[in-house]
């Protein structure tokens, strides 16, 4: 019998949700972004995005039911995403998911939004063979994970300082292009050379597989408020090109370092960035040299969604791992550590 699964997700900006059937077939994937709502902040305002959660939560949940032809009564269990993120936004799908769990007496998943991004390869590739090297690069997290079979994560490698998406935000806004950083940055440096200007790689120890990108974020600012002293014409795309290559080039080499390290042939990336199109062209280029395979979700799975967490929760489902209904938002939840 068919295991149709709702999934929420309201871990930052977006309320979102959807069904999934067996952990493969997306019935319905609702998005309701709060991005221009943000953008005039600079970046996500958390009590802005919890308001906006409560007004839209019901509407969404129901248009992912009605999209996927389902009703209440036909769902099997409901995934949400109880961690980490924005404390006030997870409570506003964990209060919705429980109250279903509770009035339909099925099963509640919780879901690790980073478990979430994981999975969205395993939505279109349901057969990725283990182990696995994923490489979790958002806004918010930059990880190296070590996943041996589904629900085993061992953390190998994490930022030391700012996530990867976090420092493109940061360089997009110092360069006035505005929010959010990534797909602005990537838009601009189709124009520029990625050769014009060298900036730093952190590699840290020989054998390190965590990452630092404060030093870059600071050279970057650096070489632009020089040469603003100079009076020197700044390219904006050849800092952006530059810029994201030197992160680019560290998140390859520090993924196909860990693949080495642990004897694995398949690596996986997760999140947002991820939608890069250079980040997974250098990915490729790599991946063809070493001989071990890349595989990443379409573009609609890297950013979040709820596709991805009712995937997870599909596979919780299959284990026995029913969450209490007295699940509560972990904002700083980890994943892959003990």
């Amino acid at each position: 019998m068919s295991v149709a699964i709702l999934g929420i997700e309201t871990s930052c900006d977006e309320t979102a949700a959807a069904v999934v059937v067996d952990g493969v077939t997306i019935r319905s994937n609702i998005i309701s972004s709060q991005v221009e709502i943000h953008q005039k902040f600079g970046g996500v305002v958390p009590e802005v995005a919890s308001r906006k959660h409560l007004e839209l939560i019901n509407g969404v949940i129901q248009a992912a039911l009605e999209e996927a032809g389902f009703s209440f009564k036909e769902l099997r269990a409901v995934a949400v995403t109880h961690g980490p993120g924005l404390a006030g936004a997870l409570l506003v799908g964990i209060a919705a998911a429980k109250a279903i769990a509770y009035a339909l007496n099925i099963p509640l998943l919780a879901v690790n939004h980073l478990e979430g991004h994981i999975y969205a390869n395993f939505i279109s590739r349901p057969d990725l063979p283990f182990p696995l090297i994923c490489l979790i690069v958002s806004g918010g997290h930059t990880e190296l994970i070590l996943m041996e079979r589904h629900g085993s994560y061992q953390l190998i490698g994490g930022t030391l300082d700012d996530a990867a998406g976090e420092v493109f935000d940061k360089i997009a806004r110092v360069l006035k292009l505005g929010y959010p950083g990534g797909p602005l940055i990537e838009e601009i440096a189709r124009q520029g050379k990625e050769e014009a200007i060298f900036f730093p790689r952190a590699y840290l120890a020989e054998d390190s597989l965590d990452f630092s990108f404060s030093g870059l974020k600071t050279a970057v600012i650096n070489y632009l408020r020089k040469s603003q002293q100079k009076n020197e014409t700044i390219n904006p795309a050849d800092v952006a090109a530059s810029f994201q290559k030197a992160v680019f080039d560290v998140l390859v080499d520090k993924t196909f370092a860990a693949a080495a390290r642990y004897e694995v042939k398949t690596v996986v990336l997760a999140g947002g960035v991820v939608a890069n199109r250079q980040l997974k062209a250098q990915f490729l280029e790599r991946s063809n040299k070493e001989k071990v395979g890349v595989v990443y979700p379409e573009p609609v799975f890297c950013t979040d969604n709820a596709a991805m967490t009712a995937c997870a929760g599909y596979y919780k489902y299959l284990r026995g791992e029913q969450a209490p209904l007295s699940l509560n938002a972990t904002p700083g939840l980890k994943l892959g550590v003990v």
